[in-house]
């Protein structure tokens, strides 16, 4: 019965998608625009259609070579790499401008890597393309988000706040501690997407790994062990990486303008 619902019946590809999809694209940009959100750092209407536009070319282009890369572990592993090295950097800018952002790369490796590895040791994870790939796609992805919001948030609380980081030193606490108790409230609000989505999996949302089994023709209980798996795996991921962002803040080894805020 599942495997009558395939992808073509649920979302054919064909001019029609085409149209929608251009459409909805020009929707969400021309809404942010007459909205005008904006910041010192982003235009998001312009980083809305450039979004969906690199999006069309990246999925293209990895529609392309997935293929290939599959059948080569050393392919396979570089693949991830990739995936890795585009979401520290991705993360880092997001975070700074300045020649601190490297270091993002530190809690998107700390989430995802060790679980990813964790996966494919016990054998959970096969080490083949159409297992790994979404896989650490997925993982990556998490720790990214997280890594993105723990370091914004931090580093806006820290500047904001900097005379009470001063008081604290005044009183005895240690540069990390002062930032520590400033910082690690606003921080941990990184966790609160994951939460959510987790806590309402099921009765507001249905995740795209439910969905995509449900389409490939696995049962709805199989589909809802590989959700929860993901879900699981990712408040696990998150939950790293935020607490390395916050530590790395606190050490001012993150910072925005040199100074450690």
């Amino acid at each position: 019965m599942f495997a009558a619902a395939s992808s073509a019946t649920l979302l054919p590809v064909n001019n029609t998608l085409g149209v929608v999809l251009a459409a909805l694209l020009v929707a969400a940009t021309t809404v942010a625009f007459y909205a005008r959100f904006r910041d010192d750092r982003e235009n998001y209407a312009r980083a809305i259609a450039l979004a969906g536009l690199r999006a069309v070319v990246q999925l293209a282009a990895v529609a392309l070579v997935i293929g290939w890369v599959v059948r080569y572990l050393p392919a396979l592993l570089g693949f991830v790499l990739v995936m890795y090295a585009v979401a520290a950097r991705t993360a880092g800018r997001r975070i700074t401008r300045d020649r601190t952002w490297w270091w993002a790369a530190a809690p998107v490796a700390a989430g995802a890597l060790p679980v990813v590895a964790l996966l494919v040791v016990v054998g959970l994870v096969p080490l083949k393309g159409v297992a790994l790939i979404p896989v650490a796609g997925i993982l990556i992805g998490g720790a990214l988000t997280a890594t993105v919001l723990a370091g914004q948030r931090a580093l806006d609380e820290l500047r904001t706040r900097h005379g009470e980081v001063e008081a604290g030193l005044a009183i005895g606490l240690l540069d990390r501690e002062a930032r520590l108790e400033i910082a690690r409230p606003a921080a941990a609000t990184a966790l609160v997407p994951g939460l959510d989505q987790t806590r309402t999996v099921g009765l507001v949302t249905l995740p795209g790994a439910f969905v995509g089994m449900l389409i490939g023709g696995a049962s709805p209980l199989k589909a809802g062990v590989v959700q929860l798996f993901v879900l699981i795996a990712l408040l696990a991921v998150q939950a790293v990486a935020v607490t390395v962002v916050l530590e790395l803040v606190a050490r001012g080894l993150l910072t925005r303008d040199g100074t450690g805020r």
